[in-house]
């Protein structure tokens, strides 16, 4: 049954998509208490399951081919499972075939959801670590503003922990 094949790469996707949904949640965790040793074992993780989710979607345009073959039409890698749909025949390969489509938007619903707030988290720290090494170093955004001509200004007081002379 050409159809299950497709079936079956769907909900190997959805269930890889979960898995990093599951990653995405470990990760705002650990961005959020500072866990940088954690953090990388989870990008590495987010790696290894990029590749499988590339496989895994390399055989869904396979199956997609296959089953359009199958059906006598000509293979096309990027029909939808829309187009799909109408040319399943039997119905529960079409129940199926939409329910998998679904839920794997829904669960990519999630990630990208995810995936912004870790953004705006790893955002936030940077700025944090970028205005900390300003205080620590004394260093001051006045110099890039325009003034005038006639007003002196003294770069000589520091207030920062560090001679960033030497």
């Amino acid at each position: 049954m050409p159809a299950g094949r497709l079936i079956q790469s769907m909900a190997r996707l959805v269930e890889l998509h979960r898995e990093m949904l599951e990653l995405g949640e470990r990760k705002t965790e650990t961005i959020v208490h500072n866990r940088v040793a954690e953090l990388n074992q989870i990008v590495n993780k987010e790696s290894k399951l990029i590749k499988l989710i590339t496989e895994t979607d390399r055989e869904r345009i396979e199956a997609i081919g296959q089953f359009l073959i199958a059906k006598g039409y000509k293979p096309n890698p990027y029909v939808t499972i829309s187009d799909l749909s109408r040319v399943v025949t039997r119905a529960e390969d079409k129940m199926a075939l939409l329910a998998e489509q679904a839920e794997l938007a829904g669960v990519l619903q999630k990630l990208k959801e995810r995936n912004a707030l870790n953004q705006q988290l790893i955002e936030h720290s940077l700025s944090f670590i970028d205005y900390s090494l300003n205080v620590m170093t004394g260093f001051d955004d006045n110099g890039a503003t325009y003034q005038h001509p006639g007003q002196t200004t003294h770069y000589t007081q520091r207030s920062g922990l560090f001679d960033t002379r030497a």
